[in-house]
């Protein structure tokens, strides 16, 4: 009778006090920090891919599926919805190390973005493609601005000067969607035809003009007296001639001594990530944007089809599938759609949608029909330059981070963000549905 006492307690106490213990350990482990930003990643890219094929059967690029996505998993949805689970999947101590992988991504998309952006094609656009894509940044910049002014009271944080709010405003409201704009014209094979050409060349020019005015507003913004402005934007120019005349040509001569280089660790690929951070280390310390410096360190590289393609193959996917998602869950957790809970504030937030599409829309087919282009041609045009996506909420997010612009507002924008991008495609069906037939000056010729 010992011996069987003994053997029950040595399998059923001692055992049970083993597993507790190895239970309490795993549910220790779940809030491992490590462990929890593993789980995060393989969520948020799983919800972005699956939202993203179900609005790809509708014609929507993938973009829109992974805002929604980081909607979803917000607090408008998921921390409405469930809370505790949330909470669970994104605590706020887990947040930072997020931010620095979103931050990481975002450099490296914003790089490729400009290096897919041919200066020497803008350099040669006829007229027309001017004269639109003047009018497609200063009329929404106007428009931006002008509503900024009634806004400004209610929406801006205390601290925000009204020139940095009305700035700010006019940047954002005049933001076309490069990367998006490009993929729906490839979706829809109008690539290479006239329309497709001109609304590329159009929006290239607009966002390399609206970044510039963008790091313009974000020197004002961290400035904190008109000698610190002064500074800021003298480096600013410093910087900009520094990359130009002294970062391409040191790329141009690495690329060409080292053209059949073609190993994983090529001196040209190692330089040229050399040259992208320490540009965005020097646009951080001149006090404009880390984005920035990506930006104008894609668009400085030379020339050289075969190693543009293979430096944008080797960040592209790892970018694009992995830490871009990020971004847009983090995008979503800020904005809370739910502060939105008045009708005063909708029909404030369908005021800035209408303005935005009245803006950018209204002055890009006006300005391409003052070119002589048919108005289906024209309008479409403008539908596609309305199209704003994935940077606007790099704007949004910029100024959010800043303090230039209030929750609310931000919620607002982000609406707008994606509601002129979800129109994009079922405003082309409806124009393409009842236009005439265009004339020669608008048919679809190869390029």
């Amino acid at each position: 009778m010992a011996c069987f006492f003994a053997l029950f307690r040595y399998l059923f106490v001692r055992k049970s006090c083993s597993l507790t213990m190895v239970f309490n350990e795993l549910l220790n482990n779940l809030e491992n920090p490590s462990a929890k930003l593993f789980l995060q990643i393989a969520v948020i890219m799983a919800l972005a891919q699956l939202v993203g094929l179900l609005l790809k059967k509708i014609r929507q690029p993938l973009v829109i599926g992974e805002i929604i996505a980081g909607i979803l998993l917000g607090p408008s949805v998921l921390g409405l919805v469930a809370p505790g689970i949330s909470r669970f999947l994104f605590p706020a101590s887990s947040l930072p190390g997020l931010q620095s992988l979103s931050q990481i991504g975002l450099i490296l998309f914003m790089f490729i973005i400009g290096l897919e952006l041919d200066v020497n094609q803008i350099r040669k656009m006829a007229y027309p493609a001017l004269v639109i894509s003047y009018a497609s940044i200063l009329v929404p910049f106007g428009f931006g601005m002008l509503l900024a002014y009634p806004l400004y009271g209610t929406y801006a944080p205390s601290g925000t000067t009204a020139t940095t709010f009305a700035l700010f405003m006019g940047t954002a409201m005049s933001i076309t969607a490069f990367p998006v704009l490009a993929k729906i014209l490839h979706e829809r094979q109008l690539t290479r035809t006239v329309i497709g050409s001109l609304a590329l060349l159009c929006a290239a020019f607009n966002d390399l003009t609206a970044w510039c005015v963008l790091g313009a507003v974000v020197a004002i913004a961290k400035a904190k007296a008109l000698a610190g402005l002064l500074v800021s934007l003298l480096l600013l120019v410093l910087y900009l001639l520094a990359m130009f005349l002294g970062g391409r040509p040191l790329l141009r001569w690495v690329f060409r001594q080292y053209a059949d280089d073609h190993s994983p660790q090529s001196v040209s690929l190692v330089v040229t990530f050399l040259l992208l951070l320490l540009s965005c280390y020097a646009t951080e310390i001149i006090g404009v944007h880390a984005l920035f410096g990506a930006f104008v360190a894609g668009v400085i590289m030379p020339p050289n089809t075969h190693l543009r393609t293979n430096i944008a193959e080797r960040i592209n996917d790892i970018s694009r599938l992995i830490l871009l998602p990020l971004f847009f869950v983090l995008t979503g957790l800020k904005t809370k759609i739910n502060l939105l809970d008045t009708p005063q504030l909708w029909l404030v937030t369908a005021l800035i949608i209408l303005v935005a599409i009245a803006g950018k829309l209204g002055g890009c087919a006006l300005a391409a029909r003052y070119s002589r282009y048919g108005w289906p041609f024209s309008l479409q045009l403008g539908v596609l330059m309305n199209a704003r996506g994935f940077m606007e909420l790099v704007v949004l997010n910029i100024g959010y981070d800043l303090g230039i612009i209030s929750p609310t507002l931000f919620a607002m924008m982000v609406l707008m963000a994606l509601i002129t991008t979800l129109i994009t495609g079922p405003a082309l069906n409806i124009i393409a549905r009842y236009s005439p037939q265009p004339t020669n000056r608008e048919e679809a010729i190869p390029l």
